[in-house]
Formats: structure tokens, sequence, C-alpha cells
């Protein structure tokens, strides 16, 4: 039997190792399905804001309480915290007043046990040390976009909403049938509701500019594997357009 770890690649067709075959395919099936643009015009799409809260997206709190502690070098904590201020937070922002204007869902997640000690957190979130109280700082929404009114809030003690809480029943009670999501980490929440929501049938939509994790390699590989495999892939600015013709 050959072994395919020796193969040289010298002797296969370039072009082919650079391009993703079954990206059509895909596209037309998941991504430019007519229903996903259905979905928005009959007011069916909600917008999922992910985990944008002291916990993991505030400098001096939470993860970031100790930088020495926090596990990310201080060059990926000056990234990670100016495209949240400069790009994440303002298009995030925009989503919302957009949604809302049009009478169309916003639902927040956000990492917050049940209890005070934490006991009933997932097993990865024991061994990261994740861990935001009940009415602690931890837990509250970063304020440029927090809840307003009676939105949605959704608790979750893992990556995966979808995995951890109700949250498919809600929106299947909602009649919600597409999800525009952003929030972080890109590559760890964000990506796992993506592809948890796909799975489970949801039209979804990632909004790469409302998006952050702690370098632009994880966030931009992130964005690659995703794209027009279990999301389509648009600006805050696209979002905002599509949103507009429908209120």
């Amino acid at each position: 039997m050959k072994d395919f770890k020796k193969t040289d690649l010298k002797d296969l067709d370039e072009k082919y190792l650079h391009i993703d075959p079954l990206e059509e395919s895909y596209r037309e099936s998941i991504t430019e399905a007519p229903e996903i643009t259905e979905s928005v015009e009959q007011h069916k799409t909600a917008l999922l804001v992910i985990d944008l809260q002291y916990l993991d997206a505030a400098p001096g709190h939470g993860i970031f309480a100790d930088v020495a502690k926090s596990g990310v070098p201080k060059e990926s904590q000056e990234y990670y915290f100016k495209r949240l201020d400069h790009v994440v937070l303002p298009n995030v922002r925009k989503l919302q007043d957009r949604f809302r204007d049009a009478h169309m869902e916003v639902i927040h997640t956000r990492i917050m046990s049940l209890t005070r000690d934490g006991r009933e957190r997932s097993p990865g979130h024991k061994r990261l040390n994740l861990h935001a109280a009940p009415g602690s700082k931890e837990s509250e929404f970063l304020p440029e976009i927090a809840p307003k009114g009676d939105e949605i809030v959704i608790n979750k003690t893992a990556s995966g909403v979808f995995n951890s809480t109700n949250i498919e029943f809600i929106l299947r009670n909602l009649g919600i049938t597409g999800l525009f999501i952003c929030g972080v980490y890109t590559n760890e929440c964000v990506s796992t509701t993506v592809r948890d929501a796909s799975d489970r049938g949801f039209y979804t939509t990632l909004i790469n500019d409302a998006c952050a994790t702690v370098t632009p390699e994880l966030h931009n590989a992130t964005i690659s594997t995703i794209k027009d495999r279990y999301a389509r892939v648009l600006t805050t600015e696209e979002a905002v357009k599509e949103i507009k013709r429908v209120i």
C-alpha cells in the first residue's frame, strides 16, 4: 500500500491544492438559497449577539483582569480591544439599531453561571476558569450594545449556545428561521454557534466585521472555513442594506 505521508506534492496538479472543489455546490444549496432572503423579508430572521460582556470583552475585567495571567500576550490584547472599540462594537450597534427599527428580534447570549460558585458550569469552562456569577460585573453586557426593553437574554456556560441552552426551543417558538450572528470570539463561541445553527437548519449569516478574536490570523482562518459551508458571510454595511429593504 502506498504511503501517502510520503507523497511528493510536486506530482500533483498545483491548482487543485488551493481551491475548494465543493464551494460552488455548497454556495448554491446553503448560502445562496432563496429561503435566506425570504426569511429576512418575512421578519423571521433574528440578530444573535454573542458574549459581548465584561468577562471576555473589557480590559481590566474577567479574563483580562490580570494581563500577565490572562494567557493572551499584551500585543494580542491591544489588537483585540482596538478591533472591538473601533470596528466591532460600532458595527454591532448599527445592526441592533437596524433590527430594532425593523421590529425584528435582537437576542443576546452571555456566559453566566446559575450559581455563585459556578458548580454547574461545563467541564471546559471549569478547566479554563471561566466564571461569571449572577449579578457580577463579569456577567454584565458592555453598555454600548446592552439589551433594550424585553429583548431576550440567554445565559450559557459552554461555547455553544445551542449545546448548552434551550435557544432552539425559543427560536422555534418565535418562528425564527434565519440568524445574523456577531460577537466574540470568532473562532470559539461564534464559530460553534454558526455551525450548530446551520446543522439545525437555520439560515445562517455571519457578520465578518462585527466579530473579533485575539489575532487576525485566527479570525480570518475561521471566516475562510465557515464561508460558503455553514454560513454566508456579509459585512455590516451589506447586512444593514438587506434589512433596510424590509422596513
